[in-house]
């Protein structure tokens, strides 16, 4: 293991990051950005940095494909004075990705409070290629709670333990942890407003992206000002209306003295908790939102302002050298894309879009009349808008590696854009020549992180003065141009060695921060953009409602602020539980959150607050009783004992702080009033120590109803028995009524309801203060046609576990199909027989169920096995929540047969016809290869009927692997890997002594980058030990079917380790070729080197597959 001094890192991306603690990794979306959180500051620390320690980390675990612990911590390493240790799950935290974390390795050991800051990345190095070590950064604030930080998706398992990838050399990893110590920032201490004058906006989760583009077109007043301007009405809700939403947002900006949320915004986007929580691209949503508000503006008195702001022109041409033809073809823009890669600057990028580009060749046009022509062919602008928006690419696709990558290099860009230059070399020649295209920077769009997510805020001048103003969502800070600028064009910086003995020269790091997007404005444009807007702008009814809001909000916030001097008493009636009972709740006696509440101050006394009952209620005070209500150990609520005469001289805050030890937020009380015939109150009765307050409950067997009919004193000596006339009179039945009582004890975890003995004494039957009693007429003579639930305990029963399950079909994730009312308790084969009836399906095995993810608010990944849940509850718990979504699918033959079946689908490639067929193959998983062969043959054409087949494994146009035929199935993975099936050709069947088998494969080389591009069908060819390969040409042109004077401009090359050496025709092969194929013979070949125009196979999907991010989709 080594500890090196290492450049710090900026500010990086974020993925899936988790805190490992309860060892399980949550299906939901992580944070793609870490935001630091409160710090409290203390001895640990206490150290002043100036420039924060960093230090690099190397940890080699041996024998890793045998590590068989589920976590594994490395040796404790120090940076910042502190101390660190990476901690993986080698084989996952419960995904099928490698997880890592870094952990805080004396956290237990720590004071209270404890805090500390890093950014750092971690590593997978691959030992073959450097360039494919992968490599993930982010930042956490470390406390008690959060001790470690990572990805839990870090790699998938199949590519770190493929050996031919490079990660795992004789079973060796080496895992690298870059850490930077930084000071810990108060960040929530900062008053924007008071600072700056502006505000912030607030961070759903991930809308970083979203809050630096709304602050952008904010700060453009002439876009503020239409926004104010597009009809609306006081009828319109905020949460279903874009421009009512924008309006709403756009004030509290203005008006706001703290950070104004989104979330009515993106509700009115139609986004669910979910997309709040998935970062998208800044240009695809301020191009969808902008359609969105030209949409909306047609037919206003702002229609048009989006084109009037945003839209430009240029002119695609294309104009023939030898003979007079031109076309020409206009198309508007509403932001131009710029190279950043190749080019040091905006100049450079607009120099490249107007590049021309000479066809001739090859590659001539085809002029209508005129044949195939040499050309010129380029783009010049007609006209530049007044706002001109600039998207920098900064994200690119990576051929080789397969996956989009960042570019970070140093791309400048000026405070001033003169487009004009060098005699209006972008302009075409209509152009109109008296418009001036000077342009001032007015905003740049910040990305700091890596390809996978990261940190999204923006610099902004909102009048175009020298102050610059950094919006990083809540918080609002004055900048210099400097940083606005400068630093903001990315590449790399250098950084004085943080230890001077180790290492003299300077460090060098990517900044990971750069420029994204950028705003202009023309300068001759300026008075109209950065126009002034005030309350006239906005229309009456905007200012009324948002008035209110602001008056509410402060009214909360100083109901919050005097809440200490406040005590909130709920005080239940007898009305309350009429009315809840049997509709709102079935257990206990009321939710007390639907009473009658009251804010009192503390110092008041209790028999003032009476008096405020009484003007209430109409009920005077000395009709009053009061009973405080108790938790009981089986968490159950109940009246518990009369508030006593020296109680209710107390003050309210003293009366509270007995009463209520466990909340001291609030009071509960119940109510308790006498009445007497004439339903006229009465005082309350005198209660002894003999006297019992019992609460009845009446069900109804036939209508499966349950509703409260009142309370009585009982002695506690007394008798059932001595009250059931008083009952069947509470309940309007016969005095002489058989009825029957129970006691309703407790509904969780489980429903105790038991059956009272009337003979015994209350007291005997343990009943006491607050008890409830339910009843009803004997259950005996009533049938199973007549109830379903014949006595009450059955019926709580089945209320407690009753579920309505919305079913969704699989295919249509989105839309509730049907719903079903179920119970908890159900087993599988209840449920499934449940939906099959519902669908009118035979066969209830054919159900396959899917759980949903309440995170994700999708379908969970696997789906249910055949009795692979208990209960319904276990199919519908997601971690510690309860969703009510299960989703369906109906299967073409019984879910235990497919299970014990493994699919998988192989491409066919037609020995003769140029076509290829994807095939199902559903074969027991015990089967073999060879089944697998003998299964495809009954289903594809052959050359010939004694044809061999073979199964191949291909990656990235790669062949990696012949299956032999005795091999199992079972442990194939066609989702990463294509399984292509094929016949054997005669040539390389029972090869002799002298020949072998050699891998061939088409390559395009990338000249930019010196990366080599595989495409198209690699396949094998036999060759002879003194074969040329001039000799081999030709059978390959025979092979491949190509034209000759194709093929005379294909090179061929040999290529090892994706190095290319080109050959001569004269040159022997088997000489460059390892005798016979061993494991990782893919990476040496025979390359053949030619443009790609082979047609796009449908089954090539499945080779690139890109995990992209979710669209932007604003729904309303």
């Amino acid at each position: 293991m080594t500890l090196l001094t290492t450049p710090p890192i900026d500010q990086a991306e974020g993925e899936q990051m988790l805190v490992p603690h309860a060892d399980f990794a949550p299906e939901g979306p992580q944070p793609m950005e870490v935001a630091s959180t409160e710090a409290t500051t203390n001895a640990v620390d206490a150290q002043e940095i100036d420039e924060p320690p960093s230090a690099r980390f190397t940890w080699k675990i041996e024998n890793f494909s045998k590590v068989n612990m589920k976590k594994q911590y490395s040796e404790v390493f120090h940076v910042g004075g502190f101390k660190w240790r990476i901690l993986t799950f080698p084989k996952g935290n419960n995904v099928d990705h490698l997880s890592m974390y870094l952990d805080v390795a004396d956290s237990s050991a720590l004071p209270y409070g404890w805090s500390r800051y890093a950014q750092f990345s971690l590593s997978v190095i691959n030992q073959i290629h450097s360039k494919f070590t992968i490599r993930k950064d982010t930042q956490h604030q470390f406390n008690s709670r959060e001790s470690d930080w990572g990805f839990t998706s870090f790699m998938p398992l199949s590519d770190l333990y493929d050996p031919g990838r490079g990660y795992l050399v004789n079973d060796t990893c080496i895992i690298e942890a870059d850490v930077a110590v930084r000071k810990v920032v108060d960040y929530w201490s900062h008053d924007s407003k008071k600072e700056t004058g502006y505000v912030g906006l607030k961070n759903q989760g991930a809308t970083c992206y979203m809050n630096s583009l709304l602050q952008t077109l904010y700060h453009i007043p002439y876009f503020r000002k239409a926004v104010y301007h597009m009809p609306t009405t006081e009828n319109d809700n905020p949460s279903g209306s874009i421009p009512l939403a924008l309006q709403s947002l756009f004030y509290k900006l203005q008006y706001s003295d703290t950070s104004v949320a989104t979330k009515e915004l993106t509700k009115s986007f139609g986004w669910d908790t979910y997309d709040s929580f998935m970062q998208h691209d800044v240009q695809e949503l301020n191009r969808v939102l902008c359609e969105k508000l030209e949409d909306k503006m047609k037919g206003t008195v702002v229609e048009g302002t989006i084109q009037q702001l945003f839209e430009g022109h240029h002119m695609n041409y294309l104009e023939c050298i030898n003979v007079e033809y031109k076309s020409t073809r206009k198309e508007s823009f509403y932001d131009l894309q710029l190279d950043v890669k190749g080019c040091k600057d905006i100049y450079a990028s607009f120099d490249k879009y107007v590049e021309v580009e000479r066809l001739e060749g090859d590659n001539k046009y085809h002029a209508e009349q005129y044949g195939l022509q040499d050309a010129r062919k380029g783009v010049l602008f007609i006209d530049f808008p007044p706002v001109l928006q600039l998207q920098l690419k900064r994200f690119e696709y990576d051929f080789v590696r397969d996956t989009m990558v960042k570019i970070n290099d140093r791309y400048e860009f000026p405070l001033q854009l003169d487009l004009d230059r060098e005699n209006r070399k972008y302009l075409s020649p209509e152009a109109d020549s008296s418009v001036r295209n000077l342009y001032t920077l007015h905003s740049v769009l910040v990305h700091s992180g890596g390809v996978h997510g990261g940190h999204y805020y923006a610099y902004i001048r909102p009048t175009l003065s020298d102050q610059w103003f950094k919006f990083d969502d809540e918080r609002v800070t004055k900048e210099d141009m400097k940083r606005a600028l400068e630093e903001q064009y990315g590449g790399e910086e250098e950084l004085p060695q943080t230890n001077p003995g180790f290492n003299n020269s300077p460090f060098k790091f990517t900044k990971y921060s750069n420029a994204y997007m950028l705003v202009y404005i023309r300068e001759s444009d300026t008075d109209k953009i950065i126009c002034n807007v005030d309350e006239k702008d906005i229309a009456e009814h905007l200012r009324i409602r948002l008035k209110k809001e602001q008056e509410e909000k402060e009214q909360k916030r100083q109901e919050k602020a005097e809440a200490h001097l406040y005590t909130i008493i709920k005080v239940a009636q007898d009305e309350d539980l009429v009315h809840q009972i049997g509709k709102d709740i079935y257990f206990d006696l009321v939710d007390h959150d639907k009473v009658r509440q009251f804010r009192i101050q503390k110092q008041l006394t209790f028999n003032s607050f009476k008096e405020e009952v009484a003007k209430e209620f109409g009920i005077p005070v000395q009709f009053q009783r009061f009973w405080v209500w108790a938790k009981r150990q089986n968490h159950t609520y109940r009246p518990n004992r009369p508030l006593t005469p020296q109680e209710e001289n107390q003050s309210v805050g003293q009366l509270r702080e007995v009463s209520n030890k466990a909340n001291n937020a609030e009071l509960k009380l119940f109510l308790e009033v006498a009445v007497g015939l004439d339903m006229q109150p009465l005082p309350p009765p005198e209660k002894t120590k003999e006297d019992i307050i019992l609460f009845f409950k009446l069900y109804d067997p036939i209508k499966e109803e349950l509703r409260y009919v009142g309370r009585l004193f009982v002695k506690g000596n007394g008798k059932p028995m001595d009250i059931l006339k008083k009952l069947n009179e509470m309940a309007g039945f016969a005095p002489d009524e058989e009825i029957e009582l129970f006691e309703e004890i407790k509904y969780e975890p489980n429903v105790m309801c038991e059956h009272i003995d009337k003979k015994l004494s209350f007291r005997s039957s343990q009943l006491e203060d607050g008890d409830i009693i339910c009843f009803q007429k004997s259950p005996q003579g009533l049938s199973s046609e007549e109830c379903n639930y014949p006595t009450v305990s059955a019926f709580l029963i089945y209320v407690h576990n009753r579920q309505v399950v919305r079913f969704r079909s699989l295919e249509k994730p989105k839309e509730d199909e049907f719903c079903l009312e179920l119970s908890k308790q159900n087993n599988y084969d209840e449920v499934v027989e449940y939906v099959a009836r519902r669908l009118g399906l035979d066969d209830a095995s054919k159900i396959r169920l899917t759980s949903h993810n309440c995170y994700s608010q999708q379908p969970k990944p696997q789906p249910i096995k055949y009795r692979g849940a208990e209960r319904l509850t276990d199919m519908l718990i997601h971690y510690n929540q309860i969703s009510d979504i299960l989703y369906y699918e109906v299967l073409d033959i019984p879910l235990p047969e497919l299970q014990g079946l493994k699919t998988l689908k192989v491409a066919f490639h037609h020995a003769t016809k140029d076509e290829v067929v994807i095939h199902t193959i559903r074969l027991p998983k015990q089967s073999s290869v060879g089944d697998v062969i003998n299964d495809l043959k009954s289903k594809v054409e052959l050359s010939h009927p004694d044809a061999e087949l073979r199964l191949l494994e291909v990656f990235y146009h790669k062949i990696y692997k012949i299956f032999p035929l005795q091999e199992k199935i079972e442990n194939i993975n066609d989702q990463y890997w294509t399984l292509r099936a094929e016949e054997i050709p005669e040539e390389e069947k029972n090869l002799g002594p002298n020949y072998r088998l050699i891998h061939v494969y088409h390559f395009m080389k990338d000249t930019a980058q010196n990366q080599i591009h595989n495409f198209g069908d690699p396949f094998f060819l036999a060759i002879n030990d003194n074969e040329t390969l001039g000799e081999i040409k030709m059978r390959i042109q025979k092979k491949l079917h190509v034209p000759d004077e194709e093929f005379s401009k294909w090179k061929f090359a040999f290529l090892s380790l994706g190095r290319p050496e080109y050959l001569q025709d004269s040159d022997i092969m088997s000489s460059r070729f390892q005798r016979r194929d061993v494991y990782g013979a893919w990476e040496q070949y025979l390359g053949l080197e030619h443009s790609d125009n082979t047609p796009k196979r449908s089954y090539a999907a499945n080779q690139n597959r890109h995990t992209f991010e979710k669209p932007v989709r604003i729904y309303n």
